[in-house]
């Protein structure tokens, strides 16, 4: 986004008052108008980021590659794009293709709300939209939105609260597409491979899983059927792991992120037409 110039306003002559007055209010007119056209033009498409780590801000949101586990994949390479910025709606997507290591994340290409971590019993609500798409040959993967907690603003993460709207297989059996939101060859962590409560939000009914990675418990709230469409305040997830005694509402949401795990697949392109998050 490009960077809106400084506003000098330099102090008109005493012989020349009202006029110089006259000219201020017109010239602050138009340059109010100007900055709110400035400020309503939507971003542009950018150029692809391929790189492991690479990132861009864009207005509230940083679009990370985070190609975290490319090191495991026998071939294989991914970018991302940010298509648009329109107000708080972000529009991007990702492509990629991973071979080898099937049980094994390649990355988590996402797009992440900047914003100050701040109480969960302080938060009035975490309103937000998603709608994407998912095409390519042989997919495994999952999209989802990934969100952490601490017992403090700037401590490491105790809790992970995933919320599952898909997980995609290729079933080569009837040799195509299985979109699936439960447990098959890749899932949620859990320590019992069934799900400990079920919980209903948006119109979807979700399995909620449990289970460990290192010293962070893991809590994934795993859609019963594909949702490419979510419109929702996921306060919601957090309130009902308060009401199962699972979460203290002392702990602090420190990210909020929502983004594609893949596994293996080829020609993938994850397409993300609207995305907003804001915590309140």
């Amino acid at each position: 986004m490009g960077n809106k110039g400084n506003i000098f306003i330099h102090q008109a002559k005493p012989t020349n008052q009202i006029q110089a007055m006259k000219s201020l209010a017109l010239f602050m007119s138009a340059a109010s108008l100007l900055a709110a056209t400035v400020t309503a033009a939507p971003l542009e498409k950018r150029a692809a980021m391929c790189g492991q780590w690479d990132s861009v801000v864009d207005g509230s949101y940083t679009i990370y590659q985070d190609l975290w586990g490319e090191g495991a994949a026998t071939s294989g390479s991914q970018c991302t794009t940010v298509n648009s910025l329109s107000g708080s709606t972000l529009s991007w997507s990702t492509s990629w293709s991973w071979a080898g290591a099937s049980s094994s994340v390649k990355s988590f290409a996402n797009a992440a709300l900047n914003f100050t971590p701040k109480q969960l019993s302080a938060i009035k609500s975490i309103p937000i939209t998603w709608k994407w798409s998912y095409t390519g040959s042989n997919i495994v993967a999952d999209v989802a939105f990934d969100m952490f907690t601490s017992s403090s603003a700037t401590g490491s993460s105790q809790y992970e609260i995933m919320i599952w709207v898909c997980m995609l297989e290729f079933d080569l059996v009837q040799n195509g597409f299985n979109w699936l939101a439960a447990l098959g060859g890749a899932g949620p962590i859990s320590s019992t491979g069934s799900p400990i409560y079920t919980f209903t939000n948006a119109g979807v009914t979700w399995n909620l899983y449990s289970g460990p990675n290192g010293s962070t418990t893991v809590y994934s709230f795993v859609a019963s059927s594909t949702v490419n469409s979510l419109s929702t305040d996921v306060l919601a997830f957090f309130t009902f792991l308060e009401s199962k005694s699972l979460i203290s509402s002392s702990q602090y949401l420190t990210n909020v992120q929502a983004g594609t795990e893949p596994f293996t697949g080829s020609n993938a392109v994850l397409s993300v037409s609207a995305y907003s998050a804001v915590v309140n």
